[in-house]
């Protein structure tokens, strides 16, 4: 019977389905509290005028996520993949059901924190595990399969949050949680778990890190950093500074430190994260706006604004199989400046809607950047994983999918401070008058303009992002990584 396991956990097929059930069971969760969070803000009474403050409710789980990912990549290096995967769904099963416990805005934020330590840990974890499980040539398909399943996950997010809100509450979103990762966590028991007694965990290198990386996703998730009207958020990056100061005095007297010396050698492993970071900062800017301005400046009912938001989202997996499958026979340069240019042409053009856009103006630009979301996602895993020695994969798929939550935080902080500020600016002169609906003209006027230039800056960043895409490459190295910063 155990041989009989042995076998069938050792199957690419088997090995990849279980992954990719997993990581699309953990990505719901981070869109699902999109659709919940007006009945989160009804329900734990707090007031839309703090909808800045509300937001921490999504910044504290991306922030956790993003922390989380170095420290978890490395441990799945260092005792095994497959039981760091089913630690890591206990974790998030816990934090789920604290989140469905939550009383108040100050239990949900740490409920969701706790979460996002065992949701932050998987993806990265089973890239990880899937390029292990595949040959050289066969990377892209991999990364690819589990790549679509996170994204559709996400894609279902909204309609599955929506749906339990209505009919049963937003609390029973988390409490389905529970058992899922439960059931996750006993099939993942089938497949084998391959520690490395030779390898060594970076503790005190991974304190340092984490302290940094907080101290760099809080700074940049403040309104204060595009507003200028706060110190808080710059001293918190002049600080985030001095510990990347501190992690390379402590990588250099490490032994094995997690932050091993290709990560600054390798052109493939900082232009892919550098790409990383700037698509998401365009991919949270879009996933947020579009509804809402569906909702708001169009005037669209909340089902036609999650309509709009899917013709977007529903092409990401697509993109990511297709990337993955066109990455057997062409570079990951191409195929990821194809990507990014769908991206930042479909942003461009979004910058251009009015209140009544419809139709095929509508579609599709949201379908042509939602390919391109996909596509770059398997040629940016593969550059930076075939930069990194095989038993430092876990680290350098933690680090690559961190990149790309520093980013959304960024992004975050800039719909939920540069933008408001933008519609005050706007706004300034409108006046309440008789005239109701000339008043709300202008509103919805101003409100219009914020979007647009919104959509403008993220297709630009996107096209940016071709810069670093063109330094791309995959760099195979079967080396152990080398130990200590210095050279």
């Amino acid at each position: 019977m155990r041989s009989s396991l042995s076998r069938l956990g050792s199957s690419q097929p088997v090995v990849l389905t279980v992954l990719c059930l997993a990581v699309f069971s953990t990505a719901l969760d981070q869109t699902v509290v999109v659709t919940a969070l007006p009945r989160v803000m009804v329900d734990l009474e707090i007031p839309l005028t703090d909808l800045d403050t509300a937001s921490w409710i999504m910044t504290g789980y991306l922030i956790s996520y993003t922390v989380a990912m170095p420290l978890a990549g490395r441990l799945s290096d260092v005792y095994g993949r497959t039981r760091m995967f089913q630690a890591a769904l206990l974790v998030f099963a816990v934090g789920s059901a604290f989140v469905a416990l939550a009383p108040s805005f100050n239990w949900i934020v740490p409920a969701r924190v706790i979460q996002a330590m065992g949701g932050g840990a998987t993806v990265p974890i089973g890239l990880a595990m899937a390029v292990a499980a595949v040959s050289t040539e066969k990377r892209g398909v991999a990364i690819g399969l589990v790549a679509a399943s996170a994204e559709a996950g996400s894609v279902v997010g909204p309609i599955y949050g929506g749906a339990i809100v209505e009919w049963i509450g937003w609390r029973w979103i988390f409490w389905l949680d529970v058992p899922q990762s439960l059931l996750l966590v006993a099939l993942l028991a089938i497949l084998p778990n391959r520690a490395n007694p030779a390898a060594k965990m970076d503790y005190a290198g991974a304190l340092a890190i984490a302290a940094a990386l907080t101290l760099l996703t809080f700074a940049l998730a403040q309104r204060g950093i595009f507003t200028g009207e706060s110190l808080v958020p710059y001293l918190m990056l002049a600080a985030a500074v001095v510990l990347v100061g501190v992690v390379i005095a402590v990588e250099r007297r490490a032994i094995q430190p997690l932050l091993a010396s290709f990560l600054y050698t390798s052109r493939a492993f900082m232009s892919s994260n550098i790409a990383q970071f700037l698509v998401g900062i365009a991919l949270i800017m879009t996933l947020v706006c579009v509804p809402l301005m569906s909702n708001t400046v169009m005037q669209r009912e909340t089902w036609e604004s999650a309509l709009n938001l899917v013709r977007l989202t529903a092409a990401i997996p697509v993109g990511a199989l297709a990337g993955g499958y066109v990455l057997r026979w062409t570079g990951v340069r191409s195929v990821c400046i194809v990507g990014l240019a769908l991206i930042g042409t479909g942003l461009l053009l979004m910058s251009g809607w009015d209140k009544d856009v419809g139709g095929l103006p509508l579609t599709l630009p949201l379908v042509a950047a939602g390919l391109g979301f996909g596509l770059v996602i398997p040629p940016i895993g593969v550059s930076a994983l075939s930069a990194a020695p095989d038993d430092y994969w876990g680290v350098a798929a933690s680090l690559v999918t961190a990149s790309r939550m520093v980013g959304m935080a960024l992004g975050l902080a800039a719909l939920s401070a540069w933008g408001i500020e933008r519609f005050y600016s706007l706004t300034a002169e409108v006046t309440l008058s008789v005239n109701f609906a000339e008043t709300q003209a202008k509103l919805l006027g101003a409100g219009l303009t914020v979007f647009q230039n919104l959509f403008m800056i993220s297709g630009i960043l996107a096209l940016v992002a071709i810069l670093p895409a063109l330094l791309m490459k995959p760099e195979e190295t079967g080396e152990p990584a080398e130990s200590g910063l210095a050279s």
